[in-house]
């Protein structure tokens, strides 16, 4: 059977993080590992996922890339802050001056519904505590949505058609894949990081449509 999204995982050789990635009917993920001559060929692929641990020196490297790529119409989901300036339009600011037990995280603007996929507020707990993304949060750029926020109102999931060509569906950290990083012993947690990933990854066929039509 043919999968429908062809994605392209840059990998940093983290252990079990192929683990969490599986191909179906769907998407199917071929993974390319960071190395001295990194410099992929992007062609052929809809999706480009750079995962949580990621190297952000290497994609720096090939931002021009990255660029053309979502210029194309391609789609990029980076669940991970980018501590290089790589991503068009947006950018991620560490701050973890406030404590993990204070953040909770918020629906803003979901024009695609997403919501109905998963339970944003089971987001928030983790061994009994919340703080998915307590490190930091994005400056996201004019005309995306900010899907979640936090306490404190910043934007901690963005998604973004209108800075590009292409769709941006950008995390400011956490372990969003197709299974869960078993980090939590909480079910619904678990449960709701699967079903967030599972949704945001129901949006490349409606990039692909609309690059299609155009």
């Amino acid at each position: 059977m043919t999968s429908s999204i062809r994605a392209l995982i840059f990998s940093n050789g983290i252990e079990g993080l192929k683990s969490l990635y599986q191909s179906n009917e769907i998407i199917q993920y071929d993974w390319l590992e960071v190395g001295p001559d990194f410099n992929p060929d992007l062609a052929g692929y809809d999706l480009l996922i750079v995962p949580n641990g990621s190297d952000h020196i290497a994609m720096y490297r090939i931002r021009d890339k990255v660029l053309k790529f979502l210029d194309a119409g391609g789609s990029l989901f980076c669940f991970d802050g980018w501590f290089t300036d790589w991503v068009p339009g947006h950018r991620w600011v560490m701050d973890n001056s406030q404590k993990s037990i204070a953040v909770r995280y918020k629906l803003r603007d979901d024009p695609y519904q997403l919501a109905a996929k998963f339970r944003p507020e089971d987001l928030n707990f983790s061994h009994g505590i919340s703080g998915w993304w307590a490190c930091g949060y994005i400056e996201s750029a004019p005309g995306s949505h900010v899907l979640l926020e936090d306490t404190w109102g910043r934007p901690l999931v963005v998604i973004d058609q209108t800075t590009t060509k292409g769709l941006m569906v950008l995390t400011a950290s956490a372990p969003a894949a197709d299974l869960s990083y078993a980090t939590t012993d909480d079910d619904a947690a678990e449960r709701a990081m699967t079903e967030l990933y599972r949704a945001l990854l129901s949006l490349i066929p409606i990039q692909k449509q609309k690059t299609h039509v155009k």
